[in-house]
């Protein structure tokens, strides 16, 4: 058979096989898509965390097994000049890049646009994280292991053109591979997605997530060895006494954690404050940042070896507070300064000081109630629950990189805690935060974007019947007679929207025969418009608050030049069909 009958059949049995394999509704198609997509978060992760241990090699002499907060680094110049370049450095790449929009991540993706990332975007997000991270600031590698592998995943839906619900769960494969390869957590990469990044869980989702997060880990542990592992030591007896100091550092991380975001955001707005040219506020933070670790190398990079050091061995008092102090005061400078990269393993890391530090004051106040390393495993819980969200994540996080199983109550009690005070008295997390700082009104993963699309310029009518201001009643009703339409639209000398009118009401109305009678008796609505802008939400509260079953639709508040009309019933219908729509996405229904 010649060469080009092969090819040719070669790509109709591949476009077949896509087609069946990946059609709408077709469960087997996604959990293959998903199991791909963790293989890749798993090189990834593999590939990024290799290109930030080479950069701690050359940059610090540190072994690639070491991590850079654990090496006994000497004190000196090179401690304030290398987080300095990486601000340079930083500052070069914000530049090089050409688009000056932001950059959207997995969980603004799936919450506004179906899943739909850019992956140029992304790589983009990995050069500045590994930027930040290889030259030592305090921000672990978790942004860009996942903004990288959603992208990569976001882009395989979009080639295989998925429908909206599937590419959400796609974007949220990746994210689950990412994490899961990154700590060797499957459950934690799992829960990760379902919580932050898909927004729900579903039976539908739950096939392609657990197995993107084996595929992840599998292939991560098959190139880089082993994953991230704590021995903390000997928990100890636990009782249903204990759920009390549990519940009790719950909320002690939970006011930590929103302490440690502020401080983020008041950095940024010192930052912005100052007479330092943009370019170089990265410089200045990482400066800052490596005076920080003059005192103590600890607070650089994402805080492995740290952790290492202070939950596996034993630490003074005075030591841990100290810590906790400097890591989150390096954490805040590095992102409000202008460094990409997550706060996800400071988190751990704080709230894993907290806990043990916890230990001394709970052991002077009840001996022998709990253990400073199950205080430890609590704090690294509820801490990163305070900060990053996702208690069951977080949970399964705490347990998997541990093996502390038997605290699992208290462990999901502490989680539970931090999270229920930081809604009530903060509201956000710190991902959805940054997302409140820039004008967003999401505060999850949760699909909104659909309300968006559902716009009142695309639910609109636009046969109208429009009549002059100047025309007299007599001259109306002659126009428009009984029957011909429900309601006209009034324009005034200049073409703009004056007011509605309803036909039947100046038909029924006797005074409006009379010589003297004028239009302006019978204008309705004449200051309720609709911007075609506006999504049907606000359109279904606008219909609400004015009483009104239709509206006109008009260009702006000034000139008011008409596009169109729009009535109650067919927004609420609009409206009703779309929330079912995505009801039946979300339990799997293909009817």
């Amino acid at each position: 058979m010649p060469r080009k009958s092969l090819a040719t059949s070669a790509v109709l049995w591949l476009t077949l096989f896509r087609r069946r394999a990946f059609a709408r509704g077709n469960e087997i198609g996604l959990i293959l898509l998903g199991i791909a997509a963790g293989g890749l978060s798993g090189l990834v992760v593999a590939a990024v965390g290799s290109l930030a241990a080479l950069l701690h090699r050359l940059l610090y002499g540190v072994g690639f097994a070491q991590g850079l907060s654990g090496a006994g680094l000497e004190r000196g110049w090179p401690l304030l000049a290398i987080p300095a370049a990486g601000g340079l450095l930083s500052a070069l790449l914000v530049r090089l890049r050409r688009r000056r929009g932001p950059i959207v991540d997995p969980i603004e993706a799936n919450a506004l646009y179906g899943g739909r990332m850019s992956l140029t975007d992304s790589i983009w997000v990995t050069l500045q994280n590994l930027a930040s991270n290889g030259f030592g600031l305090s921000a672990g590698l978790e942004a860009a292991y996942t903004q990288l592998s959603s992208g990569i995943a976001s882009k395989l839906g979009l080639k295989l053109k998925l429908r909206r619900e599937d590419m959400r769960v796609l974007v949220g494969c990746g994210s689950a591979g990412a994490i899961a390869a990154a700590f060797g957590a499957p459950l934690t990469g799992a829960f990760y997605a379902f919580e932050l990044i898909i927004g729900t869980y579903t039976s539908i989702s739950l096939a392609p997530v657990v197995g993107a997060a084996i595929a992840a880990m599998l292939v991560s542990r098959a190139i880089s060895g082993q994953g991230f592992a704590i021995d903390v030591g000997e928990i100890g007896a636990i009782s249903a006494v204990d759920v009390l100091p549990a519940v009790g550092l719950g909320g002690l991380c939970a006011a930590l954690g929103i302490l440690v975001m502020v401080g983020v955001v008041r950095t940024e707005r010192l930052a912005s404050a100052s007479r330092l040219p943009g370019w170089l506020r990265p410089a200045a933070g990482g400066l800052l940042v490596g005076g920080l670790a003059l005192v103590t190398p600890q607070v650089l990079s994402g805080g492995h070896g740290a952790m290492h050091l202070n939950l596996e061995g034993e630490v003074a008092w005075t030591a841990l507070v100290a810590l906790f102090a400097l890591k989150a005061a390096a954490s805040a400078l590095t992102i409000g300064s202008g460094f990409r990269g997550g706060l996800f393993f400071a988190s751990l890391l704080l709230g894993g000081l907290v806990g043990k530090a916890l230990a001394v004051p709970l052991d002077w106040l009840a001996p022998g109630m709990l253990s400073a390393p199950a205080l430890a495993v609590i704090g690294m819980s509820a801490f990163g629950t305070a900060v990053i969200g996702g208690p069951l994540a977080m949970t399964f996080l705490a347990l998997e990189v541990t093996g502390e199983f038997p605290i699992a109550v208290l462990v999901l009690a502490a989680a539970m805690t931090s999270s229920l005070v930081v809604r009530q008295s903060f509201g956000y997390s710190f991902s959805t935060w940054r997302f409140h700082l820039r004008g967003e009104t999401i505060r999850s993963a949760h699909d909104v974007g659909w309300i968006r699309n559902l716009t009142v310029g695309r639910l609109m009518r636009r046969d109208l019947r429009c009549a002059p201001a100047s025309m007299t009643p007599a001259e109306f009703r002659a126009a428009f007679p009984l029957g011909s339409t429900q309601r006209v639209i009034v324009t005034d000398e200049n073409g703009g929207y004056a007011a509605l009118i309803h036909v039947p009401e100046i038909h029924a109305d006797a005074n409006a025969a009379q010589p003297k009678a004028q239009l302006a008796d019978f204008f309705c609505q004449q200051s309720d418009i609709l911007l075609p802008g506006m999504n049907a939400r606000q359109a279904a509260s606008l219909f609400e608050s004015s009483r009104s079953e239709a509206l006109a639709v008009v260009s702006d508040r000034i000139e008011r030049r008409v596009l169109g009309m729009l009535t109650e019933a067919h927004t609420l219908r609009r409206y009703s069909e779309e929330l079912d729509k995505q009801r039946r996405d979300i339990i799997g229904a293909t009817e």
